[in-house]
C-alpha cells in the first residue's frame, strides 16, 4: 500500500487476476469508478513472488486479501459472490480487519504506541516523495487526486522545506553547487 499511495479500498478490492506481476502493477477501480494503474517499487516485486506462489498455486481468481475465516453463505452478514474466493470460501478482508491487523503489526514501531491506520500509509509516501523534491503534478499522478487542491492536505512540507527551496534559487547565493 504505502509504495503504490493508493487508497486502501483499491488495494483491498484488488483480486489475482489484476495483478500485472511483470510490470509491477495492479488495475484497480478508483474512487470515481474510472479504472485506472497503481505501481509499486522493487521491494515490493521482491516480495510478491515469494508470497504468490503459495496463493496462486491454490487460487487463480477472487480476492487477493482474504480474511482468517470462511464467509457465511447467507443472512444479513453474507458478502457478495465476487468477495468470496472461489477455490477458499473465505471472503475478501475487509477494511476495519485490515486496520486492525495493520495496527496491531506496528504498536512496536510507531513511536506514540498507538500503531498506524490504512490512511497514513498513503499520507506518509506521499508526504515522503514531497520530501525528496517531486512536485505537486508528479504527486498528483502517483496518487491519483483529482485536483490539486485535495492533494494539499497530505504534504504539509513545513519550514525546512521552505528554507531549503528559498536557498536552492538564490541568485546572489556564494556557493555553488558540486
Amino acid at each position: 500500500m504505502y509504495e503504490t499511495a493508493a487508497r486502501a479500498e483499491e488495494i483491498l478490492s484488488l483480486n489475482i487476476e489484476d495483478l500485472d506481476l511483470e510490470f509491477r502493477r495492479a488495475r484497480v477501480t478508483s474512487k470515481g469508478g474510472a479504472i485506472e494503474y497503481v505501481h509499486w517499487a522493487t521491494a515490493t516485486a521482491r516480495l510478491l513472488p515469494r508470497l504468490l506462489p503459495r496463493l496462486l498455486a491454490s487460487r487463480t481468481a477472487g480476492p487477493v486479501f482474504l480474511a482468517d475465516r470462511r464467509a457465511p453463505t447467507s443472512g444479513p452478514r453474507a458478502p457478495a459472490a465476487a468477495d468470496i474466493c472461489p477455490a477458499t470460501g473465505r471472503g475478501r478482508l475487509s477494511y476495519p480487519r485490515a486496520e486492525y491487523l495493520l495496527k496491531t503489526a506496528s504498536t512496536k514501531l510507531d513511536p506514540h504506541g498507538d500503531g498506524w491506520t490504512l490512511h497514513q500509509l498513503r499520507h506518509s509516501a506521499l508526504q515522503h516523495l514531497a520530501q525528496a523534491g517531486r512536485t505537486a503534478p508528479k504527486l498528483q499522478a502517483k496518487s491519483r487526486h483529482q485536483h490539486l487542491s485535495s492533494l494539499g492536505r497530505y504534504v504539509r512540507l513545513g519550514e525546512e522545506t521552505s528554507a531549503r527551496i528559498t536557498a536552492e534559487h538564490d541568485p546572489a547565493a556564494r556557493r555553488r553547487k558540486r
